[in-house]
């Protein structure tokens, strides 16, 4: 697992140690970044769940103005820090250990340009997070703020959102990426 662009490009990352991670597939990585390339630069990033941080991690090295990344667990955390260390980017980002529902739910944030949401499979987590986000998409997303979501194609249903439309996925083998901005 590696930095594959920008300034840190080359450098590796640590893993969370154990399983209760599914990184993301470098190829995938690189197809994510390759659909966002000009929106990066400037923007402000939330990586929900962001286990080992390393989406985040990508954008600030592609030069994203800012990441907040938010994990409930404290390995997850302590490897985030650690990685964000090894890349020189912890200036420029902000670790919370929190739940990602009581994170949102409190807003005590200013909107953001993107928000990735790559939570543990099969437990519908992403499908909590889009309600969250659709309820109330200006306390969450600039006007031009997209949602990413991550997850195994199995997962996927149609989802009935007042606010927020799908306007782009994409399938990588067992990684499915959703795109959705203000409808």
């Amino acid at each position: 697992m590696r930095v594959i662009g920008g300034r840190a490009r080359g450098r590796k990352l640590k893993r969370v140690p154990g399983d209760t991670t599914r990184p993301i597939m470098d190829r995938v990585k690189e197809s994510l970044f390759n659909i966002l390339a000009q929106d990066v630069p400037g923007s402000r990033w939330l990586d929900l769940f962001a286990g080992t941080g390393q989406v985040g991690i990508e954008a600030l090295s592609r030069g994203a103005a800012e990441v907040v990344f938010v994990d409930k667990v404290r390995p997850a955390i302590q490897t985030i820090h650690s990685n964000l260390q090894a890349t020189g980017l912890t200036a420029v980002s902000v670790v919370v250990q929190a739940d990602a529902f009581t994170y949102l739910r409190q807003g005590n944030f200013a909107p953001f340009d993107l928000i990735y949401v790559a939570p543990p499979q099969y437990m519908g987590l992403w499908l909590e997070v889009l309600a969250i986000v659709d309820e109330r998409p200006s306390a969450f997303l600039t006007t031009q703020g997209i949602v990413v979501v991550q997850i195994d194609p199995k997962e996927y249903q149609d989802l009935d959102l007042v606010n927020l439309v799908c306007f782009d996925q994409r399938v990588y083998g067992n990684t499915q990426l959703l795109f959705y901005e203000l409808g």
